[in-house]
């Protein structure tokens, strides 16, 4: 700790009774929640669970090339766009 921060606590207030009252004050019932966020969250950790039982890897432990992260990458942005066209043609019924 600085000379500066050590002067303050000294003069002030003690550090310790500082670190508590910071620490104590931050309980989980203070933390705000975004629902929408808690379920994407939640998507993402079903869809995990979905790939592990398929592939017997998780994601982070994958040996696929970066070629082949690609071609992955690029036949999910192609089903996006089909989808995205089927929505499309659906609206306009």
């Amino acid at each position: 700790m600085g000379d500066s921060i050590k002067k303050y606590f000294e003069t002030e207030r003690d550090y310790s009774d500082w670190m508590e009252q910071r620490w104590t004050k931050n309980t989980t019932e203070d933390i705000k929640t975004d629902s929408v966020v808690e379920s994407v969250i939640s998507r993402f950790k079903e869809r995990s669970a979905v790939g592990i039982d398929k592939y017997n890897t998780t994601l982070e432990d994958s040996t696929e090339s970066f070629k082949a992260f690609l071609n992955h990458a690029q036949e999910e942005a192609m089903d996006f766009c089909l989808y995205l066209e089927k929505l499309k043609q659906m609206n306009d019924k």
